[in-house]
């Protein structure tokens, strides 16, 4: 097994780097009432306009659903005649020329016991999204890309037996009909990435020009107090061979502007949603939830550019 290197690690590597944050800015989402925005994708077209979706719901429930907001003037304003979905933290991207939706679906019993898992929609608009796959019960952050060569990168987060309180797992396959909940259960592990005590997830894959595949992500652990502490990560994948960089932190919740928490023990929190890749000038924007309330964007140097330009 590859060297584990812990969050507290990690943060101290981050910070020793002296990172610049070129802008900051927070969303401004209207037409979703007094209700929290957060946990948002990076922007997206579809029918000819820029969207995102984003996580809505109130500051006392975790009853979410997802909904679809078109930037105007303003700022990203809700489109109530498009589809909303009882689901958590949403994440997009496109296989075979098909939108491919998804979030985490979640079930909760009246004793207070929750299960989840996630949940994915296909079709050529938002507007014509279909059910297209369930993943196995108790597995957040699973997702799908589609690589330059055709094949589909799998990424898994088992929790429990096989993943403690969630690793990353991955698998190749060559078409989007290959995909099983067999063949998610029994996907490797990613050694090295996450300590016993911690976890993490992938929130979307950037596939780069020396076939690598770039995956945002979260790394987390909780402190002796109980509060959470989250940071968005990167780390590069070969999907021939399953090596893998380790983890690097690239956003940390100072970074980003002040603001509420849905609880005082998620004050500490980015998610990451999805990012923007500018070659030309060499930076990144970074769509991030914060403290579970909030949607931020931050442009930061690419996290990926040098890994993408190493031969």
């Amino acid at each position: 097994m590859e060297r584990v290197t812990e969050c507290l690690d990690l943060l101290e590597d981050y910070t020793s780097r002296h990172p610049t944050i070129y802008e900051v800015e927070k969303l401004n989402f209207l037409g979703a009432g007094a209700k929290d925005v957060y946990n948002c994708t990076a922007p997206f077209c579809d029918e000819g306009r820029q969207l995102i979706a984003a996580r809505v719901e109130s500051r006392e429930s975790e009853e979410a659903h997802v909904g679809f907001f078109e930037q105007t003037a303003e700022g990203w304003r809700l489109v109530p005649d498009l589809p909303f979905f009882p689901l958590q933290d949403p994440f997009v991207t496109r296989i075979d020329g098909q939108l491919l939706f998804g979030g985490v679906w979640v079930k909760r019993a009246a004793n207070g016991d929750s299960q989840w898992r996630t949940l994915f929609y296909q079709g050529p608009s938002i507007r014509m999204l279909k059910p297209y796959f369930e993943g196995p019960v108790g597995m957040k952050d699973l997702r799908l890309a589609q690589l330059p060569n055709g094949q589909i990168l799998v990424l898994t987060r088992p929790q429990g037996r096989k993943g403690g309180r969630g690793k990353i797992g991955y698998l190749i396959l060559a078409s989007l009909s290959e995909l099983t909940l067999d063949k998610i259960e029994d996907a490797p592990l990613l050694e090295g990435h996450f300590a016993e005590a911690e976890w993490g997830g992938a929130n979307e894959v950037h596939p780069l020009k020396n076939g690598s595949a770039g995956v945002l992500g979260h790394i987390a652990y909780f402190d002796e107090q109980g509060n959470r502490h989250y940071y968005s990560m990167v780390f590069t994948l070969d999907p021939l061979t399953g090596s893998h960089t380790p983890v690097k932190i690239i956003a940390v919740r100072k970074d980003f502007l002040d603001g509420p928490a849905k609880r005082t023990d998620l004050r500490d929190v980015v998610f990451s949603g999805g990012a923007i890749r500018h070659r030309e000038s060499g930076v990144m924007e970074l769509y991030a939830g914060t403290s579970d309330a909030e949607a931020q964007r931050i442009v930061i140097d690419d996290p990926f550019l040098e890994e993408e330009h190493y031969e």
